[in-house]
């Protein structure tokens, strides 16, 4: 397969789960701005959205209040901030039409329609200003369609490959990004603390809408049969394999994904996601919380962008 094509595959892969991710962080924001809350607590949250994408800089040239409905229009609906939901959706479909010779009919009119259909509720009056919470499910539901058309209709060659590489990297780095920035904002300095009886109780509906952003609420639920505690929330969205969106579950896709499209160049890349999929295989809960779950997860980005660059490097179009 030429380079630029499984260019195009991989980034278009990466956008459509980057609008899913952004929906969804935006989401369980705007559910929990709901809450009673002080004005503080709410701006700090808003806030965490835009230093989950290192967005801030950018908001700030822009808006001078980080309320919901400026970053909401920032993420959502501005053309210039590359990480908004449009922008993400207009990429994957520019990319996709790029190679539409490799996608099925299926999947092309999926994207492409996905692109049209987002415009035009966006030029609905006030559509979106009313209720927020429905385009979100709108464009989850569109990116969920996006994935079961692939998998459903594509061969399972090297396109496939990339496009599934693409798709579990990008998950793999926006769950550790959500991780990172609201299990800081709710639990604070009580890191070394949890899964011990002292334990901070921290509003249940808080974690329960971190859970519900990644679909993972019925799964906790199912596999711990207790009440929610913040080192079984980290434990699932990390380490569990079963769990589709955690770190482990995204890593073990990744490396068998990889595995189909080695070449010579590749091995140093293989190497890397290997042991860093190792080190969530083997891992424990107790052991990353004690060392410290920011610094674990700051490590976790650098080695998952590091992974990116040698993609890019051994397979795709030199940045």
């Amino acid at each position: 397969m030429l380079s630029r094509t499984a260019d195009h595959l991989f980034w278009m892969a990466r956008y459509m789960e980057r609008a899913e991710n952004t929906a969804r962080m935006l989401d369980v924001n705007y559910q929990t701005s709901l809450l009673p809350q002080s004005a503080d607590r709410d701006e700090q949250g808003w806030q965490g959205v835009l230093g989950i994408s290192e967005l801030t800089k950018a908001f700030r040239a822009r808006h001078d209040v980080a309320d919901a409905r400026n970053v909401m229009q920032f993420m959502v609906r501005d053309a210039q901030n590359m990480s908004s939901i449009v922008s993400c959706l207009s990429a994957a479909r520019e990319n996709a039409r790029a190679v539409r010779g490799t996608l099925t009919t299926e999947l092309w009119e999926t994207t492409n329609q996905t692109w049209l259909e987002f415009n035009r509720l966006l030029r609905d009056s006030g559509g979106f200003e009313r209720d927020p919470a429905a385009l979100f499910e709108w464009v989850k539901f569109r990116s969920h369609l996006s994935r079961g058309v692939t998998v459903g209709t594509m061969l399972q060659d090297e396109a496939l490959h990339f496009i599934r590489i693409g798709t579990f990297l990008e998950r793999a780095d926006n769950t550790a990004r959500l991780l990172d920035v609201k299990f800081h904002a709710l639990a604070g300095d009580y890191f070394g603390a949890w899964g011990h009886e002292d334990a901070p109780e921290v509003d249940f509906y808080h974690w329960s809408a971190i859970l519900r952003s990644v679909s993972g609420f019925e799964i906790y639920r199912r596999v711990y049969r207790n009440v929610i505690r913040p080192d079984k929330v980290a434990e699932l969205l990390i380490l569990r394999p079963d769990m589709p969106r955690s770190l482990a579950a995204c890593l073990n896709e990744l490396v068998a994904n990889l595995d189909h499209v080695a070449n010579e160049l590749s091995s140093e890349t293989q190497r890397r996601a290997g042991r860093l999929r190792s080190d969530l295989q083997f891992g424990r809960i107790d052991e990353i919380l004690a060392t410290g779950l920011h610094a674990f997860l700051t490590q976790f980005l650098d080695r998952v962008n590091d992974i990116g660059a040698g993609i890019s490097r051994d397979f795709l179009v030199p940045a």
